[in-house]
This record gives structure tokens, C-alpha cells and sequence, in this order.
């Protein structure tokens, strides 16, 4: 945190009960981290309000507490006494949001986000490896960290409000002038990228998936919402997948709104209509309209949704003020991002062993389904589901795989603080009800499970190790253990062709 400095909340957008000015040092939603003077920010959580932690916080020397009425009730009897100012919000964390923009007062100057079930973070990579390609220095800030022209560690998809702003500041500083970002449905509904000046938002596609966190899909879909109708200025450009029903809602409700809408899919309607595919063992070409003129090319991508991937991307920086035709020319320079879609070993017969972040029902169907074209053989899928999430989602992974894979190996993937049997046992019971059940195997440990698959594999065959992408480490109980998916598809080719 900064402490170099001080401004006053009325220059962070903050107003004090009773009109009380004071100068902040600093923001923190950490009480630990809170120094003499600064604004410590007590917001609801899901299991416990931060208002709990007011009065650790005023013991660091708190100057200011932001917070709502439930956590000013909370800590009222400390409140009553204390010298520090209280700032009351209905919506703390949006109002921290925007404070946090405020304290920290830089970002690049052309910003996109993208938001959706699938898809989110090939779309950020491929608009910077475009930015790039037209001479901009550029990001992508999410799941990866913050990748390109300037590289940091994050923890989450969409980071803290104050680790967001902080590292877009950063970036800033460091000469960086377009980034795009992926946006998840909790770093939205919880108002993380409020303050963040955007001039495109995209949206990909919508499936089942974090309702451990939402109550359901409506309410899951609300929250992405809030990218355009919260997030993006009104005079932004919203770009969104029509052929996702949810797609299509959100760009009728932008043009009800008088927004700039690019429409991307099969849909007639579409801005860059995608026409045709066609695949082969490296890649495909691709025939599109753009505003109803043809064009061609050929991508160095595997799968045929990630041409709705680059297509979004395009659109995007488009709608951030590039030339169309500029952007095109790009087009056949982007590569995958890791561990979606990423080959990760080739065996000495040709047979390929790919590695995809796939980890909804939706998103390992589509992957199988996209492979399909590239593989002239069978298509061996490795797939698991992880512990302390969406437990209804695990039979579902398990039919997905089995429906469209010929040969399905379900393993561990991050089983948490489960019991791993039981999580394979649910993905068990789903893949019997997709496939014959000659087809399935159950492997507990990840490493033999991926040793098998890569030992399946026949001239033309192809193996898909589904759910952990680039992760490099497996989760059990509260201890993260080495694990990349990759290097272990690697290991296991060299051990069955004698490289080691």
C-alpha cells in the first residue's frame, strides 16, 4: 500500500457522516495491513462482514472506515469513541472501487474486458498479441496474471479492487497503453472492476458454473450484467457472441440503451459473421463477413470455437478504435494461449496429447466436440472435477466426456478439502449415464491417469486432459502440490518412447 502520500476522502469520492473531512494515507481492506491514517474498508463477505475487523483496524490507527450499515452496526461500540471517520455506503465496495481509481490515478488508456463461462482468457491474450501486432504495448490482465509487455502474479481471475487499480497503475507507470481484462461473474458482483475505464466489453457465452456462488443461472448471468450495464461507460461499444441466447439479450439491451453493438456468431445479424471452417491436423482457415464484405484466412489454432474466440478479440479492439482491415491482417499471427487448447506432446506414430482448461459440462463438450475435426482417429479424454465447488456440475463433466469422447479416464483434478472418491464417483455416475461404460476407466492419481491415456493413444489418435490447463499445482486439502498437466503429458511420452 502507499503511504508516500495523503489525499482527502472528498478527493477519493468519499463523503464522511456528518460531513467530516479527513486525510487518508492509504487503503487497505486488510486490518493487518493497516497503517496510521489510512481507510480501512470493512465490506460484507460471504461467511463473515468485515465490520467484525473495524476494530482491529482502528487499533493499526485507522483514519477512516468504509463501510455499510450492517458493519457500522457491527462495530457501533467502537465507533462511538473512535477519532476516525466513518464513510457509510450502501455499496462499499464499488465506492472503494472508485476510491482505489482515484487514490492510485493511472491506467493504460485504451482498456477492454470480457466476460462469460468459457472463452475469457484465449479472448484478453488474443486482443494483446493483436495490440501488439499493430505496435502498441500491451496486456492482458486474469486467470494467466498480468501477461505482455509488463508481467505480474495475480491470485484471482479478476484480483481485489486495490490489487486491480494497483497493478493497472503499475502498468501505466511502466509505459503499457492497452490492456484488456477478464472479467468473472464474483469480481463483478462483488464491484471489483468499478472504477476501471473501459472502451469495449465483450461477452462469450454463458453455461452452467459457479452456483456454489449464485443462486442460479439467472442470478449468475445478472451478475455479468453488470459489465455493461454498470462497468462500461454508455458511450462504450459492446461487443457480444450472438449466438449465445444470453449474447443476444445483452446486445438488445445495449441498443435499447443507444450503445454501439458488434454482433459476432452465425447469426445473420452478425457484424464479423463467421461463414465456414475448415480443419486440419495443425490449424484451420476461415471465412468471414465483416459488415457483409468476405474474407479469408488461416489460423494456427486448434478448435473450432476459437473462432469465435478470435473473432470477439477482433471485435473488441475494434471497438477500442482500431481499423478493421489493420486488426485482419493481424489475425493469422495469434497463438494459443497456454493450457487452452495447447498441444502438449506428440508420440512418435503422430498421435497428439493437448492439454484445455475445460472444467464446465459445457466447456468439455465443446472442447471434444472442437478437437473432433483435427484428430483423423480416436479422441482419449481425461476428466475430473474439482472439491469445494459447484457439486452439480460433476455428473454433468462426466456424460459431457463420455458423450462425445471414444475413451474417457476420469481422475483427481483440485480435490480441495473432499474426499476425492466421492467427487469421482459423481463423475463416474454422469459419464455412465453419457457412454458405454466399457469406454471408462477411473484412475485416482492425475500422473498415472495421464501416463494411461498418453499409452492409449494409436497413429491418429489424440489425448484431451481436461479441467487444470496452466495451472502448475494440485490442490489437496489446504496444500498445493507441483502438478502441470503439459509437462507431465511430456514425461509420459518420453517414458513410453524411450527419450528419458
Amino acid at each position: 500500500m502507499r503511504t508516500d502520500r495523503s489525499t482527502s476522502l472528498a478527493d477519493l469520492g468519499l463523503t464522511a457522516r456528518g460531513g467530516r473531512e479527513a486525510e487518508v494515507t492509504g487503503l487497505a481492506i486488510d486490518s493487518r495491513e493497516v497503517r496510521e491514517g489510512m481507510l480501512f474498508a470493512a465490506l460484507p463477505g460471504s461467511r463473515v462482514h468485515g465490520g467484525e475487523f473495524i476494530q482491529y483496524a482502528l487499533r493499526q490507527g485507522a483514519g477512516a472506515v468504509l463501510t455499510d450499515p450492517e458493519g457500522a452496526e457491527i462495530a457501533a461500540d467502537v465507533l462511538e469513541g473512535a477519532d476516525a471517520a466513518l464513510v457509510l455506503s450502501e455499496d462499499p465496495a464499488a465506492a472503494l472501487a472508485r476510491a482505489a481509481a482515484l487514490w492510485y490515478g493511472a491506467q493504460p488508456a485504451v482498456m477492454v474486458a470480457v466476460t462469460g463461462t468459457n472463452g475469457k482468457t484465449s479472448v484478453a491474450s488474443f486482443c494483446r498479441q493483436i495490440w501488439q501486432a499493430l505496435g502498441h504495448e500491451a496486456v492482458n490482465v486474469g486467470t494467466t496474471g498480468v501477461e505482455g509487455d509488463y508481467t505480474l502474479p495475480l491470485r484471482h481471475t479478476t484480483p481485489d479492487a486495490l490489487t486491480l487499480h494497483r497493478a493497472l497503475a503499475e502498468a501505466a507507470t511502466a509505459g503499457i497503453t492497452h490492456a484488456a481484462m477478464e472479467a468473472s461473474s464474483h469480481g463483478l458482483d462483488q464491484r471489483r472492476l468499478d472504477g476501471v475505464a473501459l472502451s469495449a466489453a465483450g461477452f462469450t457465452n454463458l453455461s452452467q458454473d459457479h452456483l456454489d456462488y449464485h443462486a442460479d443461472m439467472r442470478a449468475y448471468f445478472e451478475a455479468k450484467l453488470g459489465l455493461f450495464e454498470r462497468v462500461l461507460d454508455e458511450e462504450g461499444v459492446v461487443v457480444a457472441n450472438l449466438d449465445d441466447a444470453y449474447g443476444a439479450e445483452i446486445a438488445g439491451r445495449a441498443a435499447a440503451r443507444g450503445q454501439e453493438v458488434i454482433g459476432i456468431g452465425r447469426a445473420a445479424e452478425a457484424r464479423f459473421r463467421l461463414m465456414a471452417q475448415r480443419f486440419d491436423a495443425t490449424g484451420q482457415e476461415l471465412r468471414f463477413n465483416w459488415e457483409g464484405a468476405p474474407h479469408m484466412l488461416r489460423l494456427e489454432l486448434i478448435g473450432g470455437f476459437q473462432a469465435a474466440n478470435v473473432a470477439l478479440a477482433a471485435a473488441l479492439v475494434i471497438g477500442a478504435g482500431e481499423a478493421p482491415e489493420d486488426v485482419f491482417a493481424t489475425l493469422p499471427k495469434l497463438r494459443t494461449v497456454r493450457g487452452r487448447m495447447e498441444l502438449a506432446a506428440t508420440r512418435d506414430n503422430g498421435a497428439a496429447a493437448y492439454v484445455d482448461f475445460a472444467h464446465t459440462p459445457d466447456a468439455v463438450a465443446t472442447a471434444i466436440q472442437a478437437l473432433r475435426p483435427h484428430v483423423m482417429g480416436r479422441i482419449v479424454a481425461i476428466v475430473g472435477a474439482g472439491g469445494d465447488r459447484d457439486r452439480g456440475k460433476r455428473p454433468l463433466m462426466g456424460r459431457a466426456a463420455a458423450e462425445h469422447a471414444d475413451q474417457v479416464i476420469v481422475t483427481d483434478d483440485n480435490p480441495r478439502s473432499e474426499d476425492p472418491a466421492l467427487i469421482r464417483a459423481a463423475v463416474m455416475d454422469g459419464a455412465r449415464q453419457g457412454g458405454d461404460a466399457t469406454k471408462l476407466t477411473e484412475v485416482a492419481d492425475r500422473a498415472e491417469a495421464i501416463l494411461r491415456g498418453v499409452d492409449a493413444l494409436g497413429p491418429g489418435d489424440a489425448l484431451l486432459i481436461c479441467g487444470k490447463g496452466h495451472e502448475t499445482g494440485q490442490i489437496v486439502g489446504d496444500t498445493t502440490h507441483p502438478f502441470d498437466d503439459a509437462e507431465q503429458a511430456s514425461i509420459a511420452v518420453a517414458a513410453l518412447e524411450g527419450r528419458a
